[in-house]
């Protein structure tokens, strides 16, 4: 395969069984309330009961006050401790977290490293960036696994390496709900060979839209069954599908191709030389290539039609009674589809986007909570 037309694969392209883990660990206890500490002292009379005898008016406003007073003080103290349960959850969150030195190997241009940019992101998880040549992939050479985004794990004396955008965040997101080694979680996605419907030997990855969580965990990131169930289902729509779209639409006509590559070249790690030969070599190659993509997915002639359609569809799914998939913050699948949509800025395909169909306020959503929460990245 020419160096030109391999760029163009790698930058715009990427790279089950079910399980689940069931709980084993202890679970946190509710706090109880004793009965004697709403029950007065056997025996005496009291003065509530000397109200009952010469005033049932004053028995019922010292009732009335004594109720509401506990009432309210019920109401502060549960307050109170859902702010310290989750306090103390951010605590273990940010613990966890600061035990993991990140290093991210990726394409800038490449939606599912974009994915995983978006995911850490927004859990405010540091990382580093190593921009990986296209051409000459010198900087992953430690890997026999020769696809971007990976994502190696320092944590103490052991280093992971995981593999996969869509493991990567399932993994990570395991870690920081469960606390579970890194070294353990990665087990839960075995990687697989597989032939596609090119004929080609593949890689794939079991369970790789799943968070391996036992019930109660499972309990602290989801609503219920069918919000795991739709987030899942997005997760893989996002990567079967959308991603399908960004290389018909980027490089469309040769015009939008050239401008797809400059922008590639300017973002990307090339040398001078690399960086015109992709520039105008690669542009052509993808222009023609995008012509078989099209044909291979079975897009419509005019594929922006494709994308404007893959858009609201998604936006009907969030639907009008939420900000986001996730509820009142972006769950995966938001990031996923951000991630995956992000990498057009800046070219005709994504303002067309913005300008043909109702994602804009949800991108735009999305865009400020990731910001609100990484604002260094």
């Amino acid at each position: 395969m020419a160096p030109a037309t391999r760029v163009v694969r790698a930058l715009w392209t990427g790279g089950c069984a079910l399980a689940w883990r069931l709980g084993g660990r202890p679970q946190p206890l509710l706090p109880t309330q004793s009965r004697a500490g709403f029950a007065g002292a056997a025996g005496g009379q009291g003065p509530v009961a000397a109200a009952r005898k010469g005033s049932p008016r004053l028995l019922g406003a010292a009732a009335l006050a004594l109720g509401g007073a506990l009432g309210l003080y019920h109401t502060a103290r549960w307050h109170l401790r859902a702010q310290d349960l989750h306090a103390e959850r951010s605590a273990v969150q940010l613990s966890l977290s600061s035990r993991l030195q990140l290093t991210l190997y990726q394409y800038k241009t490449c939606p599912f490293c974009s994915k995983v940019r978006a995911f850490l992101d927004f859990h405010a998880l540091p990382y580093q960036v190593v921009e990986v040549n296209p051409v000459r992939r010198a900087e992953i050479k430690f890997s026999s696994y020769r696809k971007v985004p990976i994502l190696v794990a320092q944590e103490g004396e052991s280093s992971q390496q995981l593999n996969d955008s869509s493991v990567i965040i399932s993994a990570l997101k395991t870690y920081l709900v469960s606390g579970q080694p890194l070294e353990e979680i990665i087990t839960y996605y075995p990687a697989m060979k597989a032939v596609n419907d090119q004929g080609k030997e593949v890689t794939e990855f079991g369970n790789k839209y799943w968070l391996m969580l036992n019930e109660k965990e499972a309990q602290q990131v989801y609503s219920g069954k069918e919000a795991r169930t739709e987030e899942m289902k997005w997760r893989q729509w996002a990567d079967d599908w959308l991603v399908h779209l960004i290389s018909p639409n980027v490089y469309r006509t040769p015009t939008e191709a050239l401008a797809s590559f400059d922008y590639i070249v300017r973002e990307g790690k090339f040398g001078a030389m690399e960086g015109a030969v992709a520039k105008y070599m690669g542009a052509a190659a993808m222009y023609l290539i995008s012509k078989r993509l099209k044909s291979r997915h079975r897009l419509q002639d005019n594929v922006r039609e494709d994308l404007y359609e893959a858009a609201d569809t998604w936006v009907a799914a969030v639907g009008k009674d939420r900000p986001f998939m996730g509820g009142q913050k972006p769950n995966l699948a938001d990031l996923a589809v951000y991630g995956v949509l992000r990498v057009m800025e800046g070219l005709d395909a994504f303002d067309d986007l913005m300008q043909h169909t109702h994602i804009q306020p949800w991108y735009l959503r999305v865009e400020r909570a990731i910001t609100e929460a990484s604002p260094a990245h």
